[in-house]
């Protein structure tokens, strides 16, 4: 496994496929952190659609979405599944950020997340405006998440 990057040190750049539900439509486009992306960004790693963890963290960061986006981010959840699974998936729990497919999981491996059988660890990388890593977050065992309060105190950060 990759080591992850640092905080400090520019965030990893990628495009990856993913889509977002918003007034009943699945919108499907390209998603690209290269450079500074002007605004905070959350990246939410989880290894699966529709796994009892991974659902209660995702609904979790979608109920409380206003609490990313008081703060100027955005949210993007990233796993290994495609987007037809994240399309489902968003459909069943309304889900309301975008959800990105790192098929290869080569954005896992650039982050230092991808674990073997599992694909990879979860994870909360947060982007600072200029592109730069500003925390992380990742689980050994993946049965637990940083809340939407946490995330939400280390975005107000840019704020002060």
């Amino acid at each position: 496994m990759s080591p992850a990057p640092e905080t400090g040190r520019p965030a990893p750049g990628f495009t990856l496929p993913g889509g977002v539900l918003a007034d009943g439509e699945f919108r499907r486009a390209d998603y690209t952190l290269d450079g500074a992306p002007g605004r905070p960004l959350v990246l939410a790693f989880y290894p699966g659609d529709d796994t009892p963890v991974c659902t209660k963290q995702l609904c979790s960061y979608s109920s409380g979405l206003e609490a990313f986006t008081d703060c100027g981010a955005e949210v993007w959840g990233i796993s290994p599944q495609g987007v037809d699974s994240h399309e489902a998936f968003a459909r069943k729990h309304g889900l309301r950020m975008p959800l990105l497919a790192d098929r290869d999981r080569s954005v896992a491996r650039a982050y230092g997340i991808a674990a073997p059988g599992i694909g990879l660890r979860r994870a909360v990388f947060v982007v600072a405006p200029d592109g730069t890593l500003h925390w992380k977050h990742t689980t050994l065992l993946g049965a637990t998440f940083q809340s939407t309060e946490i995330l939400a105190a280390r975005l107000a950060e840019f704020a002060s």
